[in-house]
């Protein structure tokens, strides 16, 4: 891919070059604070995951939990867990009393609970949030000025941040560095656990923001799976199910909004063109991508093939599908920088694919879907290979041209980097707010153009550099495009720009990168 060819933003390059030559000593922007991202600034231990040996660890429930399946415990907020052995996203665990007394024995999701001894027991740390999602959140009802809560960052190497807000529609990001386990925003105030930093800014205010206050209201998670049984056990009658109304329709299937034993609201994807299927290789690799598991992929919840039609069920997403979104009053109202992080996010969900080795093979806002705090989930991955219908055969006029890299339309062949171009066209459609892609051109025409060297021109009021973000998945050689993890920094990158930018034209500055921006 030259440099002259592809971008039409003449500094762009330099961004594409910084951000993929090695670097021993890279700076990057996450919000209003500056991060250096050394190698000897690890961000803090703060994974909820238990480690070998820490089973004798006392949990706390976070959240109340009722049980949908034998051998799992209901429980109420605050209640005591011993860990036997974890499993996946469940743990088998005893339910102990406030004397330590064994009460009950059994399964329980575990992102219900935290170690007592550890931050994650607090109300106000949130694990893993990006921006977007973080100040949704805050700027939510039932919280107010000074309201915060502490989080990961989604940005390789940033770590802790703490986001509090300081106006009715404005949230601060302050990152939260660690050195030596101690903790600190400003060097001269320094902690030994985040508990303790959190303690004292209750007490004094912060450089132009308040003293904090009460933590965020926080949503209560979902379990990874309808039961800690259809974990291994997930071909599931279609009597657990009930329909309820269609939320759209597909090449491969229609989709209903569903419950499961009345409890569990779930998507229900109903097959088309069932007799094309072979019912062992679909068990086969729906037991792939029931293992795929990932913030930004849609959950795979269970299957049922015992008869015709073949169900899928999935997580369901309160938005639903990004095209649809996109075209109503929500999606019509998303600022560019809004935008540009939900294209992040599909980029992060089509990293993990990219590194398990899976080709999605349609990607498109059709086959995304958005939930609550405009979060993003890649769907349909590896559908098209399940079903094995002919909409990918180059001389089906069902084949989606207007999505498809050449080599995929010309000679069938499918790859990461297809999936890239693909990319390219779901870009156009996020900033054209649900746009059809190649308007006054047929889907042959469409071949022919792109194989000539014709390219969509730049959306209106798409930012240059979104535009040759776009460029560079429709380069003609799949091996000049970039991969995912570089569309996902690039695209990060530009969310940091956005946030710059709408600083200076309020005429702010960006906090320093050592922190000094508190006061007591």
């Amino acid at each position: 891919m030259s440099k002259d060819g592809c971008c039409s933003c003449p500094g762009f390059w330099a961004l594409y070059e910084r951000h993929f030559k090695p670097s021993t000593n890279e700076t990057e922007k996450d919000g209003n604070t500056e991060v250096q991202t050394r190698s000897a600034l690890k961000p803090p231990n703060l994974s909820p995951h238990v480690p070998d040996g820490d089973s004798g660890e006392i949990y706390t429930a976070l959240w109340p939990f009722k049980s949908r399946a034998e051998n799992e415990l209901s429980f109420q907020e605050g209640e005591l867990f011993r860990i036997h052995e974890r499993a996946g996203d469940w743990s088998k665990a005893i339910k102990l009393d406030t004397n330590g007394k064994v009460t009950a024995e059994g399964f329980v999701p575990h992102n219900y609970l935290a170690r007592r001894e550890t931050a994650q027991k607090h109300p106000w740390y949130f694990g893993m949030l990006n921006r977007f999602e973080t100040q949704n959140l805050l700027l939510g009802p039932g919280n107010g000025i000074g309201a915060f809560l502490l989080r990961r960052s989604e940005k390789d190497n940033v770590g802790c941040v703490l986001s509090v807000v300081i106006s009715d529609t404005e949230v601060k990001h302050i990152k939260v560095h660690e050195d030596n386990e101690r903790y600190y925003l400003d060097q001269s105030h320094m902690f030994l656990s985040l508990e303790k930093l959190v303690e004292h800014y209750r007490r004094y205010s912060l450089d132009s923001a308040p003293r904090l206050t009460h933590p965020c209201k926080r949503p209560e998670p979902k379990p990874q799976d309808l039961s800690h049984q259809t974990v291994d056990d997930w071909e599931l009658p279609k009597e657990e199910f009930t329909l309820e109304e269609e939320l759209g329709k597909g090449y491969f299937a229609d989709v209903y909004r569903g419950k499961w034993k009345g409890m569990v609201n779930v998507a229900i994807k109903i097959l088309k063109n069932n007799e094309s299927i072979n019912h062992r290789e679909f068990q086969m690799e729906t037991q792939i991508l029931k293992k795929l598991r990932h913030r930004h992929l849609i959950t795979l919840f269970a299957i049922c093939t015992r008869s015709t039609p073949f169900y899928i069920i999935t997580e369901l997403m309160e938005k639903g599908n990004l095209l649809d979104f996109l075209r109503g009053e929500e999606g019509r109202n998303l600022e560019q920088q809004v935008m540009t992080d939900m294209a992040s996010q599909v980029a992060d969900g089509m990293v993990y694919l990219e590194d398990q080795k899976s080709i999605h093979r349609d990607l498109a806002a059709r086959n995304v879907l958005v939930g609550q705090n405009y979060i993003c989930k890649v769907a349909d991955f590896g559908l098209a290979r399940i079903v094995k219908e002919p909409i990918y055969s180059s001389g089906d006029k069902k084949i989606p041209y207007k999505w498809s890299a050449p080599e995929a339309i010309s000679h069938g062949r499918f790859s990461n980097k297809s999936d890239v171009w693909s990319f390219g066209v779901l870009l156009y459609e996020i900033f054209t707010y649900g746009g059809l892609p190649y308007p006054t051109y047929s889907n042959h025409e469409v071949f022919h153009l792109i194989s000539s060297g014709y390219r969509m021109p730049a959306p209106h009021k798409c930012p240059s550099h979104i535009y040759d973000i776009m460029l560079m998945c429709w380069s003609g050689s799949a091996d000049e495009r970039p991969d995912f993890s570089q569309l996902k920094k690039l695209l990060e990158s530009s969310c940091s720009r956005y946030v710059e930018l709408t600083m200076e034209s309020c005429n702010e500055t960006s906090d320093p990168a050592d922190g000094s921006n508190v006061k007591s």
